[in-house]
């Protein structure tokens, strides 16, 4: 099986996204709307400002969760021991930025919320009844307004070949939210796992988008759309020399947004940050 990517502007794009999804967790687009230079000048410029140590200025706050964490901190994923080789920078409108690239990831932020409440709209139009019917309310409504959403920008640094055995650079995991939207990144690596239990890497072409399904919409829609595992494995073949900068949205329902009737998004959201062991 290959992941394919979807022509945003073809008249059957919506349905065959939202297959991909079914099938895989996965969907990549091309042709869509988030200019390619804004995500090459965010690239390069938070490159930039992960070499530099003013990056230390804006560790992160425990509570609200932003601003910037070092690889010391870096995540440890479900059911693994070592820390992924990485350090990354937790975004929102309403917390702390270096103000000469605030306006930038503002304008992202908002034009990439903007598409990612369209292809909820996909998702939920493409949606069986008997799945539909488990939805509180529509799926795009249930991020209307909500400050939870997260752009990170991620830095995974040059390999210099001495690394921790079975370290990588993002072990495999499951996205938390509804949806995520990830720009093709600068360097390929990242992988999906097949239902037959093989990996399957992910298209990188640059202008692609790639789009996963997270644990709540999973939730939410009993099962029917996976939260599929991924991963990012340290490249073979390439300039291991070269960083990688990753720019994942992740899409959080309202807190108060009922998932199912086991949770709602905040119950969910605290139960899993307490299970990485970030609360």
């Amino acid at each position: 099986m290959k992941l394919e990517a979807v022509d945003f502007t073809a008249p059957d794009a919506a349905q065959k996204f939202v297959e991909s999804l079914r099938q895989t967790g996965f969907g990549v687009l091309k042709n869509h709307p988030i200019k390619q230079q804004s995500v090459a000048d965010i690239y390069r410029n938070w490159e930039a400002f992960f070499n530099t140590d003013e990056k230390q200025n804006y560790l992160y706050n425990k509570d609200k969760q932003d601003g910037f964490f070092p690889q010391s901190v870096s995540e440890v994923a479900k059911g693994f021991k070592k820390k992924d080789i990485k350090e990354y920078y937790h975004f929102y409108p309403w917390g702390q930025c270096p103000s000469s690239l605030k306006a930038e990831l503002d304008n992202y932020y908002n034009n990439t919320s903007e598409l990612a409440a369209q292809l909820l709209n996909w998702i939920e139009q493409e949606s069986p009844a008997e799945v539909s019917k488990h939805y509180s309310m529509p799926l795009s409504d249930m991020i209307d307004g909500s400050d939870q959403t997260l752009l990170r920008v991620l830095h995974y640094p040059p390999l210099a070949g001495d690394e921790e055995a079975d370290a990588i650079r993002a072990a495999a995991h499951e996205d938390i939210n509804l949806i995520t939207l990830l720009p093709a990144a600068n360097e390929p690596g990242l992988q999906v796992k097949a239902k037959d239990g093989t990996w399957l890497d992910v298209p990188c072409d640059f202008g692609n988008l790639i789009v996963n399904i997270g644990d709540m919409l999973q939730e939410a829609s009993g099962h029917y759309f996976p939260s599929t595992t991924h991963r990012v494995v340290n490249p073979e073949g390439t300039d291991m020399t070269k960083a990688r900068i990753s720019l994942p949205l992740f899409l959080h329902p309202r807190p108060d947004v009922k998932l199912s009737e086991r949770h709602t998004a905040g119950s969910y959201l605290h139960e899993r940050l307490t299970e990485l062991g970030v609360l």
